[in-house]
């Protein structure tokens, strides 16, 4: 008994920076985040209350409702848009190339992410304008002017910047650590290509796929800079509904209830996709 206590503590005192971490920066501002969706603002200041009046007003809106369902389709579009562009070069990435080149490739991915988000997106602003780049290649073979920004286009692009190499890098990795023996197996029985990669590569692939597509999906839906400098707020996300509440006679509150139904909804879809992922296939020994 003696033993096994110091080895609780030890493990204990290893894990005691990771649990301050988490409750100082984590569960603190949460806690202190669905505390002041309670108060109530009078004149343009917060006073402590315990009212539902914040949530009343948020949750009975037309317009909440529709930020929030356009928000959730709009990054899972993006996500599932993502994972179905990344996966031909993490394919070719993860079977076609040799382990050095594979190295070179996830380098070169990474090294986007050095630089600042919003640098890259205003970036797309030279390529996506009526008469940027984009614009004037397609003018030389008789189409366009398209516009591309302010729209809903603009802002999957935005997502796209985000999420993209991401998914490479996280589809590559995956799909590299599979036997190659059973894709040979596969082709050896018969199996056409398109075949293999449903029966044999996607299922093997299952775990990592839906922790990519989860990433994607959380960066986008809590993703600021895109719908609004590329897609023009012209249909507001929760982010930008955020940034407009309070500046609406800060209302703080009113901002945190928006905040506090989007964590809900990422740790619903964020704990179902872990389930999906890890849950053993029916048959198969625990």
């Amino acid at each position: 008994m003696k033993a096994q206590r110091k080895i609780d503590v030890y493990a204990l005192t290893w894990r005691l920076p990771i649990i301050l971490w988490q409750l100082l920066f984590f569960v603190g501002p949460v806690v202190f985040m669905i505390v002041i969706s309670f108060f109530v603002v009078k004149n343009y200041r917060m006073t402590e209350a315990f009212e539902f009046v914040n949530w009343e007003r948020m949750l009975t809106r037309g317009y909440f409702w529709d930020s929030y369902w356009y928000t959730l389709f709009i990054a899972s579009l993006s996500a599932t848009i993502a994972m179905i562009v990344a996966f031909p070069a993490s394919w070719a990435l993860a079977f076609r190339a040799s382990e050095t080149q594979r190295r070179w490739a996830v380098f070169l991915l990474i090294i986007p992410f050095f630089t600042s988000y919003l640098v890259r997106t205003f970036s797309w602003y030279v390529i996506l304008a009526e008469s940027g780049v984009l614009n004037a290649i397609l003018g030389y073979v008789g189409l366009g002017p398209f516009k591309m920004l302010n729209t809903h286009f603009g802002t999957i692009i935005g997502y796209l910047t985000l999420t993209l190499p991401l998914a490479v890098i996280l589809q590559t990795i995956t799909m590299a650590n599979i036997d190659k023996t059973l894709i040979e197996a596969a082709r050896n029985l018969g199996c056409k290509p398109l075949a293999t990669i449903w029966r044999v590569v996607l299922p093997l692939s299952k775990t990592g796929f839906i922790v990519a597509a989860l990433f994607c999906f959380i960066l986008a839906f809590g993703d600021f800079v895109a719908p609004f400098y590329l897609g023009g707020s012209q249909e507001p996300t929760l982010p930008i509904l955020i940034l407009d509440t309070t500046k609406s006679g800060q209302q703080w509150p009113r901002a945190a209830v928006v905040a506090i139904m989007m964590m809900a909804t990422l740790f619903t879809i964020a704990f179902t996709a872990i389930v999906l992922a890890y849950r053993k296939p029916k048959g198969t020994n625990a």
